[in-house]
């Protein structure tokens, strides 16, 4: 056991008395059994309390760090507390990939599939896409698999923790592949909105980064695959020159006046996929502390207009915004998922770790995006309103049968669910 008593950002002290920590699948069973209540955790980066309870917390990075692939099925197994990062590494040495990665490689695969984490490319799900197979401790200590076509598949992948503890996630797997990343700078919204869909397609990932006080994308960076010929050569075509942006005359960090260093490399220096996807480095720790998070997901088919409306608050964002990212998610078939049948446009905001003058700011955004029916990411701030982010999920109902039929006392629930999720 563990005190681990926040999260990384600090900005949630949990309620929870006591952090497990098992070493192997038999321990988590006895734990889950011995708790009145109980909630997963994994790498701590949700800026909410979906990880806290009035109980047990469990975290399951210390089970064993197996990574078994299947070749004939193209698939990984491995413990649902590794991080991708950690797990890339051992693929890539194996020859084999993952068809996307979020910003960030040290966040564990259990915890960011749990809360519909992605990262970006107008073809690529989110990152709970991927999952084959989820096996899970449930409320009565039984080990359970859910496989891809059973009927309960699409609720149990993005499921918020309210299932079980998983133990244990089957990935799809692809072949290796290089990527070569770009940086542009200063692309004019006045050319982005009406070209936003064929920016967003301009290479396999990617981000469009805005301070929202300059009437300019600060930058874009694009992420080649080296082995997809149909994707566009921006660099020779010069087609965002073309829109008004400048290539970069060197490396970035998305926030203005932060060492590049630990930024994955740039300038269209080639690189394994798990060394360019991610925007950060993995043998850098992230910076802890001193920030908020915030997402909403739109319709792509809708972001300009709803770029445009954010853009009406703009006075209010940008004195408290560190930055703001943008990009690409494919649509999916996980019942609560952001994404759920709709490719969807992420709008990222990293705010200065204030909530008390984040919270005016976020129910403004809220305002303007309401029209374009925009669902939170599960991990980061917001104040939506319950009813209507249960308006926003079709299978909500399913989902919330589906919960209530795994863990019919309520084990692993908490305030935070309870408010979303009847």
């Amino acid at each position: 056991m563990g005190n681990q008593s926040t999260n990384w950002a600090g900005n949630i002290t949990f309620a929870a008395q006591r952090l497990h920590r098992p070493t192997s699948i038999e321990q988590l069973q006895q734990i889950v059994v011995g708790s009145r209540r109980i909630r997963a955790f994994g790498t701590g980066h949700s800026f909410n309390p979906i990880a806290d309870c009035d109980g047990d917390r469990v975290s399951v990075a210390d089970l064993p760090p197996s990574v078994e692939i299947d070749v004939e099925r193209s698939t990984v197994t491995v413990g649902g507390g590794i991080r991708y990062g950690d797990l890339a590494q051992h693929l890539h040495q194996a020859g084999y990939g993952l068809h996307n990665l979020g910003s960030l490689p040290h966040i564990s695969v259990a915890g960011a599939c749990a809360t519909g984490t992605h990262g970006s490319g107008v073809t690529n799900g989110n990152l709970a896409t991927a999952v084959r197979a989820v096996e899970l401790v449930t409320a009565s200590g039984d080990l359970t698999t859910i496989e891809r076509g059973s009927p309960d598949f699409p609720g149990s992948v993005i499921a918020l923790g309210l299932l079980g503890v998983v133990a244990r996630v089957t990935l799809d797997i692809v072949p290796t592949f290089e990527v070569a990343q770009y940086i542009y700078d200063d692309l004019p919204f006045a050319t982005t909105n009406p070209n936003l869909e064929a920016v967003f397609a301009s290479a396999y990932s990617v981000s469009l980064f805005t301070n929202w006080h300059d009437p300019v994308v600060n930058q874009v960076w694009l992420k080649h695959r080296l082995d997809e010929k149909t994707q566009p050569d921006v660099v020779s075509t010069g087609w965002l020159e073309e829109l008004g942006a400048r290539l970069a005359d060197g490396p970035r960090h998305p926030v203005p006046g932060v060492d590049p260093v630990s930024c994955t490399d740039q300038g269209g220096v080639p690189g394994a996929w798990h060394e360019r996807l991610p925007h950060f480095k993995l043998s850098f720790a992230p910076s802890f502390g001193e920030e908020l998070q915030s997402e909403y997901f739109v319709p792509r088919e809708s972001g300009a207009d709803a770029l445009r409306a954010v853009h009406n608050v703009r006075e209010l964002i940008s004195p408290l915004l560190l930055i703001s990212e943008l990009r690409a998610v494919a649509a999916d078939e996980l019942w609560m998922s952001p994404s759920y049948h709709r490719d969807s446009l992420a709008i990222h905001f990293t705010w200065v770790r204030d909530p008390a003058a984040v919270a005016p700011v976020l129910a403004a955004i809220e305002e303007q995006l309401a029209p374009f029916a925009a669902r939170p990411h599960w991990g980061k701030v917001f104040s939506t309103e319950p009813a209507v982010v249960r308006s926003l999920y079709d299978r909500l109902p399913d989902f919330s049968a589906l919960a209530t039929r795994f863990d019919p006392a309520g084990k692993f629930r908490n305030e935070f669910v309870d408010r979303y999720i009847p």
